[in-house]
């Protein structure tokens, strides 16, 4: 039986990792303990995990996570706030899939795209 799922993106820096992460997306350190490598963050239930590739070439990085969400739009008005952080955010969009969805990078241009049911 499957539980859930951790995914795994390259990060270059971890201190700018997790300061992206925990001071933009609202994330928290769930690390028991520090490690120089590796990072463990989680949000509402969910986990994201990060590994050391300082030689990433970011230009070629196909990092990608979705994540499933509701009240999109409040966290697509609140992530709106830090625009001039966050490099690059989509505009909020209902997909031909059925989703609502919208997508940002993260500082090592992994690719988080965050969607909601459109008829939640």
């Amino acid at each position: 039986m499957l539980l859930n799922i951790a995914p795994k993106l390259p990060m270059r820096n971890k201190a700018v990792t997790k300061e992206f992460y925990t001071t933009i997306l609202g994330f928290k350190d769930i690390g028991l303990h520090d490690y120089n490598d590796y990072l463990l963050l989680g949000k509402d239930g969910i986990e994201i995990h990060f590994f050391i590739y300082q030689d990433l070439n970011t230009s070629t990085n196909y990092g990608q996570v979705y994540i499933r969400t509701l009240h999109i739009k409040d966290l697509y008005l609140s992530l709106q706030k830090n625009k001039g952080i966050i490099q690059k955010i989509s505009a909020l969009e209902t997909k031909s899939w059925g989703q609502i969805e919208f997508s940002l990078l993260d500082p090592d241009n992994n690719l988080l795209t965050f969607g909601q049911e459109a008829s939640l």
